[in-house]
């Protein structure tokens, strides 16, 4: 069964909620705007509170890639889908009948993976629609090109160079391990954690100097600049005041708790490169290829290094945001595609 639910009095994404009782599965799809094309947003398997906290959790991230997609200049907008993980699931199953969901969409989502999901649980989804994107690997290294691009930018704002930069890195997943090994290659020092020590511990084993912290020490390291790299809302109002780093920049979807922390970040001085620019690789390479048929989606993943430049120093021009001047970007170009 996919149910409609009612869109919120407050705008925001449209969402499906999709109960299969034979597999198990409870799962929500976002299609928050599609008037720069196709609703576009990986697939987020976890173990929610409940239900409420992954709506707004789904809605949120629909809404982040709705302005990553315009900020990168892609003929996309934004969506996500969340499978709500409980006892008695049968996965396979469970995502096999995603598959027919997004296909029963006809193109209006595209997916790829996201925080939680395998690349089992993607290649089940293949086997049902033609609209998901299964190269983990691919996607990853597109992220990684592209926040270092934006690490680049924010040396430069700083004037220094990459090479001896420290950089703690938040998450040892496929997008984190990465993103490691290409800031280490440009000459950065990494520091690394994850909630799981070991593949943390296994990563660094295979980036020459990088050194394994806490989960719990790593975005208050003495580092310059910090990279979340795995799930969201962790850069709090606790977090900011005990933070070392001049800069944020980092490929988590909704890094920021909440929106006040940018203000409490400039607050500090530390310069912030917004996640829906600094994470934008994996959407480039998989809609730049599928919708708008680039064979070289490069050049679009590099120039999110000169978007973060721009916005970093629009904010320090007019005492704005870097979020708010990346909204601002983002409504722009959609209002003006309406027009």
């Amino acid at each position: 069964m996919a149910e409609l639910l009612p869109k919120p009095a407050s705008g925001g994404p449209r969402c499906i909620f999709v109960a299969d009782p034979r597999s198990g599965l409870r799962a929500i799809v976002a299609l928050d705007d599609t008037t720069l094309g196709p609703a576009v947003g990986g697939v987020r398997t976890m173990r929610y509170p409940s239900a409420d906290a992954a709506l707004a959790d789904v809605r949120a991230l629909a809404r982040a890639m709705t302005r990553k997609c315009s900020l990168a200049g892609l003929d996309a907008g934004g969506g996500k889908a969340v499978v709500l993980l409980g006892d008695g699931v049968d996965r396979k199953a469970a995502f096999a009948r995603l598959g027919q969901v997004v296909e029963e969409l006809g193109g209006m989502f595209r997916t790829a993976g996201d925080l939680g999901t395998t690349a089992a649980d993607l290649a089940v989804m293949a086997e049902h629609t033609q609209y998901v994107h299964t190269d983990e690997r691919g996607l990853a290294a597109a992220v990684a090109r592209g926040l270092l691009r934006c690490i680049e930018a924010c040396a430069a704002v700083r004037g220094v160079p990459v090479e001896g930069l420290s950089v703690a890195v938040q998450g040892a997943g496929a997008i984190g391990a990465r993103a490691a090994a290409a800031l280490a290659d440009a000459g950065a020092r990494i520091v690394l954690a994850d909630v799981d020590t070991r593949r943390a511990e296994e990563v660094a084993r295979g980036i020459p100097g990088a050194r394994v912290t806490s989960a719990e020490r790593i975005l208050v390291e003495d580092v310059d600049i910090v990279a979340p790299c795995a799930v969201g809302g962790v850069i709090t109002a606790e977090v900011v005041p005990s933070m070392r780093a001049w800069a944020v920049c980092g490929a988590a979807n909704n890094a920021l708790a909440s929106p006040e922390i940018a203000n409490q970040l400039a607050a500090r001085g530390i310069l912030h490169v917004p996640d829906p620019i600094a994470s934008a690789g994996a959407v480039i390479d998989g809609i730049g290829l599928s919708v708008m048929d680039l064979p070289d989606r490069t050049p679009l993943i590099d120039r999110l290094g000169d978007t973060a430049r721009l916005v970093l120093d629009e904010a320090k021009a007019t005492g704005r945001t870097p979020m708010d001047v990346a909204e601002a970007r983002a409504l722009a170009r959609i209002a003006a595609a309406r027009r």
